[in-house]
């Protein structure tokens, strides 16, 4: 068994901006096992690094299944004596409301599965058919709910992973951040994910690239697209960087909740710009899930959700298939 665990996230969208006169403020950190950058402009020149750096600190203390001391692993080992705080009570709440748009295609209780298939913080137990039906029974949205800030689970052993939207939320975090300090025009990205917020100072869009789906080993693939953003946020799930080979299959990393095996199909990498960055990454973990068929049906009665597809043909070649609403924000085509 060849076995590759990448714990970084994928960083498939980088910004492109160039700037006029005025300085932006860049600011470059880690967080969450990956990288983030910002830029943003304020008058008064102000450093938000610290700031920003204690704003994800507090948002992993609440929702790192990485942290055994976070809320989300308490939750998870049924040793929460409060109630949960209001960064996971968003969670859920959004978590539940995809879930059901989704018929089950996001699940945050795959926790469990995540962890037996080397994709969480816990040692992978190479799972038998046996082990995934077991697992199976602690895994469905319908077995938690939540009554007040108050976590009700049907069995103990359900557990809760938001990762396949957390990186997104993050975003919008810090995105509400540079709003109470005034920022007008910022463009947060962490992990791959960004939101825009405004225009660049020199009136012109923010760019940010949409990679081709190459498996190349790097984070600098060639440009699928050129993407322009205003209040607006766009993320991306795909397969080619994060995923495991066992017995000489690949397994994607997102996990499909109704079979307990990672997702294989043909969908290389999914692309949805929504009005926050949590709604973008929790759809396009759900379209990846899905598999382009399903993918195309949901769309086709989804038309407010603007996606862009990337789907692998037998001969290596791609094929596209995009909302109709998402060539409104394609300002250029890659290399």
């Amino acid at each position: 068994m060849i076995h590759l665990k990448l714990y970084s996230l994928l960083f498939l969208l980088f910004p492109l901006s160039l700037f006029g006169q005025n300085e932006p403020i860049f600011l470059v950190g880690e967080a969450q096992g990956t990288s983030y950058h910002i830029t943003y402009y304020d008058s008064l020149q102000r450093d938000f690094y610290s700031e920003i750096e204690e704003v994800l600190q507090i948002f992993d203390r609440s929702l790192s299944t990485y942290d055994p001391n976070s809320l989300i692993s308490r939750v998870n080992h049924n040793q929460q004596s409060q109630g949960v705080d209001a960064y996971f009570q968003f969670c859920f709440a959004k978590a539940k409301e995809v879930w059901q748009e989704t018929g089950g295609a996001f699940d945050p209780t795959v926790y469990p599965l995540v962890n037996a298939w080397g994709f969480g913080p816990e040692q992978s137990v190479q799972p038998t058919q046996h082990t995934i039906d077991s697992l199976l029974q602690f895994v469905g949205f319908q077995l938690i709910d939540m009554e007040g800030d108050s976590i009700i689970k049907k069995d103990p052993r359900i557990s809760l992973d938001f990762n396949a939207f957390a990186q997104g939320y993050s975003v919008d975090i810090v995105a509400a951040f540079l709003d109470r300090k005034g920022c007008a025009s910022y463009l947060v990205e962490i992990g791959g994910e960004v939101y825009a917020k405004g225009m660049r100072l020199d009136g012109e869009d923010w760019l940010v690239g949409l990679e081709k789906p190459v498996d190349s080993g790097s984070s600098n693939n060639p440009l699928q697209l050129i993407i322009r953003l205003e209040n607006k946020a766009i993320a991306t799930s795909g397969n080619y960087r994060k995923f495991t080979i066992v017995d000489g299959k690949k397994y994607a990393h997102q996990m499909d909740p109704k079979t307990g095996f990672p997702t294989i199909n043909t969908l290389l990498s999914v692309s949805v710009i929504a009005d926050d960055c949590i709604t973008a990454d929790a759809y396009a973990t759900a379209l990846c899930v899905m598999g382009l068929e399903k993918a195309q049906e949901f769309l086709a009665a989804h038309r407010e959700i603007e996606a862009y597809l990337i789907s692998s043909n037998e001969d290596g070649s791609y094929m596209i298939f995009q909302g109709a609403l998402f060539d409104a924000y394609v300002a250029d085509y890659g290399e």
